[in-house]
């Protein structure tokens, strides 16, 4: 009989019950653990490790590219965003460029703090 892993469970429950605000959050959070994740990989000289980690932030990029509603003006400029974060991530892992990495690294903390300041605008409203 296998084990469940409480963390991973609690986990799939928060994404399973999650708002779709939360869930945006989640993606903006993960796909930073995953850069980081590939700068110590990359420091490191795991490069095997590095791709994946930088893959993985690759994902949630698209993930979040996909899922804009492209009728709201904002978000063609947010796909253009997104795209330039993924083909920066790209760079970074064809030419373990560090300063590319570190460049959408921090694009994504300024698009996960002003995502964080507009959920608790709308929860005050």
């Amino acid at each position: 009989m296998a084990t469940i892993n409480p963390y991973q469970a609690y986990q799939q429950n928060s994404a399973m019950t999650a708002s779709p605000q939360e869930l945006t959050l989640m993606l903006y959070n993960g796909s930073l653990k995953f850069m980081k994740l590939a700068k110590r990989a990359m420091a490191d000289k795991k490069f095997e490790e590095k791709n994946t980690n930088i893959i993985k932030a690759q994902n949630i990029v698209q993930e979040l590219r996909v899922t804009l509603n492209l009728d709201i003006e904002m978000s063609v400029s947010l796909g253009q965003m997104y795209e330039y974060m993924y083909n920066r991530l790209l760079e970074a892992n064809m030419k373990n460029d560090l300063t590319a990495l570190e460049e959408v690294e921090t694009l994504m903390i300024d698009m996960r703090n002003t995502w964080k300041q507009a959920m608790a605008l709308a929860k005050k409203n």
